[in-house]
């Protein structure tokens, strides 16, 4: 049994649908190729194959169509196609952390591989397809240059037909081979590939036919049109492919390794994990980390779409690419440069770009019957009238080749993949990943959003909500409370300590530290016996008033975790802790409710903590509930009718999270859930649930007016190129009009939108 692999390739030069759809049916032709996906916007191709395929040939038969095509192994080229020719053709033939209420005492104070380049070696074949250059002015690629020719060289026809009127014919014609011999040679090879429809038969047909019947002055015109149409095309295509691809560039290619105390600058992508790095006030973070020493405000908008800079200290996680704010730090690098956030988040995309909406699958299967019937039509309507209703040749064939060329579905084609790829690039610069065109769809049909409530709708960490005295002063409180802590990783313990430390609390020295199992802790400090520990630790050691253990009860029911602290023998105070709702979560939750969805919590936390918090933000909930439980439940919504989404951030968020109709993970959860959801929120923010639904809903009625520009123009000119009121060149005009329209249109989804 042959082993199944999966090879991706990077091929330069596509702008459109078209050009991917030729791709597609002349390498799922190949032996041993069982499927093909194909990303214009992303420039890749991923080729479902067995072991005994030539990849060789696979690449040779790709730039036989006039791309330029490198093998991928993870992030860098192994076999690559240099471009020499131009031209470019279109056809048309891709929490819920269950835990229970946490007891103070129990917690203890005792203590990718990633691919390499592997050289290019060149392979032989028809070279080329160029419309625009990867980088630099568009004039300076070969598309842009055999444009400029076929124009001058109709500028030279026009100048020598007015001087030598005998001639003009024979050099209009020779204007038009400038750039027709190109456009005909990829026809050839569309053909033999196996798409014979493509555009640039159509072109050929068109353009042959009008010097036939001496139309060779409309000809030349009509090939300059076209070949300007296509630099257009890829202009406009070109915005979208960078819009994702700039992300890349925000990540500095060198960095400050630190070794025995010295630092001497490296390659950033030679960085390993585990590796540490100095990162200069002003310096950008040259990769993902977590903070050793120092504390700064870091600029994370190039990543998270952020806007204010968030204050980082140590143990705290930094991304590649943001920026240091004003103090030097010391970073521990945790992700090697390929699998960096800003990897992550290109390749997310790009794999997202390959995967086709079900509107993308249709019209792509529409253009099939469109084209040839197009063909069709035209040939009808350049013999019938003349045939049978006593009509001039020249007339009804110079109308039935302008509707060769009106019948062209580039626009068409284009007009959903244009939108979508245009979408998922300004989700993901406002940290919003979604894993495909049908993601994108499926989300504006949303009803129902079942959210997680640790580190979904709350930070995942508990803070200091109530410092309570009984005696002692709150900064009193507080400072023993902080000094029995020290040292400690225990959420609890960092919640006191982080007050402290915002508090500015000098901590004293401790000594005899003990921590005592199930109760609490123990420690000498500045001379006195100091407890900390659970209300009923306490109460064993001292006696706690009526009124006391009332304050206490009242905040365990608002689902805080209550420590009280003992100084001496003498009862000092209480701190009382809980997960708090994340900053936005309220206005995230209405934001949703505005739009219609239903909303409901789903948390493995107890009924207590769970409810406090849902009555707090004003959400159904659910609580105690088991991975299963929470599958269960979003079974339950489906069959009640409801188009369900998910959001988690946890591994037993993980089947509820495949079961949903739509899966969303937090940003900051473990790699199950982030693998096993449809989509992922990078910075958190509950309000992005409600930014991605909208998305959706704004690019649906981007692709709606696309589909209306396209066919709209299409029957205009359709009708008066019939009735004789416009020809070939209003016809042309009409095609690439309507594309380069179309993908302008889309390119509006990339602009930022108003309170994202």
């Amino acid at each position: 049994m042959t082993e199944a692999i999966q090879t991706r390739y990077r091929v330069e030069g596509m702008d459109c649908a078209s050009c991917a759809a030729k791709i597609d049916t002349a390498v799922r032709r190949m032996p041993g190729v069982s499927d093909v996906s194909v990303s214009v916007t992303a420039g890749t191709m991923t080729v479902n194959h067995d072991d005994a395929s030539d990849l060789a040939a696979i690449a040779k038969k790709v730039t036989g169509l006039g791309y330029s095509v490198s093998q991928l192994a993870g992030k860098a080229a192994t076999t690559a196609v240099e471009d020499t020719h131009a031209g470019c053709g279109h056809d048309h033939g891709t929490d819920g952390h269950a835990h229970a209420d946490h007891d103070h005492a129990r917690h203890d104070h005792a203590g990718h591989d990633h691919a390499k380049q592997a050289g290019a070696a060149e392979i032989e074949g028809f070279h080329g397809h160029d419309h625009g250059p990867a980088t630099g002015p568009w004039w300076a690629s070969k598309k842009g240059k055999l444009t400029i020719l076929s124009g001058a060289a109709l500028v030279v026809a026009y100048a020598i037909g007015h001087l030598v009127p005998s001639i003009a014919s024979y050099i209009f014609v020779a204007a038009m081979l400038i750039g027709l011999i190109p456009i005909a040679r990829r026809a050839i090879m569309a053909a033999m590939a196996g798409t014979p429809f493509s555009i640039e038969m159509l072109m050929t047909i068109a353009a042959v036919g009008a010097v036939i019947i001496d139309a060779g002055e409309e000809a030349a015109a009509v090939v300059f049109l076209f070949l300007v149409g296509e630099l257009l095309e890829g202009v406009a295509a070109g915005k979208a492919r960078q819009s994702i691809q700039s992300l890349t560039a925000l990540v500095p290619k060198e960095a400050l390794l630190e070794v025995d105390g010295q630092t001497r600058s490296v390659p950033a992508e030679s960085l390993a994990v585990g590796a540490v790095i100095l990162v200069r006030p002003g310096d950008r973070v040259s990769a993902d980390g977590v903070i050793l020493s120092g504390e700064s405000a870091i600029d994370e908008a190039p990543v998270t779409g952020e806007s204010t800079p968030v204050r980082k200290g140590v143990d705290d996680k930094v991304f590649a690419g943001t920026i240091n704010g004003d103090a030097a730090l010391r970073v521990r690098v945790t992700a090697a440069a390929a699998d960096n956030t800003i990897a992550r988040v290109v390749k997310l995309v790009e794999e997202a770009q390959e995967s086709k909406a079900p509107t993308e699958r249709f019209i792509d299967r529409f253009s099939r019957y469109y084209t040839p019937g197009v063909v069709i039509v035209g040939a009808l309507v350049a013999i019938i009238p003349p045939l049978f209703l006593g009509g001039a040749w020249s007339e009804w064939v110079y109308k039935g080749l302008a509707i060769l060329l009106i019948g062209c579905p580039c626009a068409l084609v284009i007009s959903t993949p244009a939108a979508i790829a245009a979408s998922l690039s300004a989700g993901a610069r406002r940290g919003l990943l979604l894993k495909g065109g049908a993601v994108l769809e499926t989300l504006g049909t949303i009803t129902a959003v079942a959210l997680d409530k640790t580190g979904t709708l709350t930070e995942g960490k508990p803070k200091v909500t109530d410092i309570i005295s009984f005696g002692h002063s709150e900064t009193e409180v507080l400072t023993f409370a902080a000094a029995l802590e020290t040292g400690s990783s225990h959420p609890l313990a960092k919640a006191i300590l982080d007050r402290a430390a915002t508090d500015k609390i000098t901590i004293p020295s401790v000594s005899d530290a003990k921590a005592l199992g199930g109760k609490g802790v123990t420690a000498t400090v500045d001379g006195k016996a100091v407890f900390l520990g659970s209300p009923q630790a306490a109460g064993d050691r001292v006696a706690l008033s009526a009124e006391q253990a009332a304050q206490i009860t009242a905040l365990n029911d608002e689902g805080k975790t209550v420590s009280v602290l003992i100084i001496g023998e003498t009862l000092a105070g209480a701190i009382a802790m809980r997960d708090e709702p994340r900053a936005d979560a309220k206005s995230g939750l209405k934001a949703l409710t505005d739009a219609g969805v239903k909303i409901v919590m789903l948390t493995g936390d107890n009924k207590r903590t769970a409810t406090a918090i849902g009555k707090q933000l004003g959400i159904e909930v659910r609580a105690e509930l088991m991975p299963e439980d929470k599958q269960r439940i979003v079974g339950e919504l489906k069959q009640q009718g409801f188009v369900v989404a998910k959001v988690g951030d946890g591994i037993n968020d993980a089947p509820a999270l495949a079961a949903a109709d739509i899966g969303i993970a937090m940003g900051g959860g473990t790699d199950v859930a982030l693998e096993t959801a449809d989509a992922a929120v990078l910075h958190g923010r509950v309000g992005d649930v409600a930014q991605m639904i909208d998305l959706s809903k704004r690019t649906m009625g981007n692709i709606r007016q696309n589909i209306t520009i396209a066919l709209g123009l299409k029957a205009v000119f359709l009708v008066t190129t019939i009735a004789g009121i416009t020809g070939l060149w209003p016809a042309i005009l009409a095609d690439t009009g309507a594309t380069v329209l179309v993908t302008i249109n889309a390119l509006r989804l990339l602009a930022p939108v108003r309170n994202a």
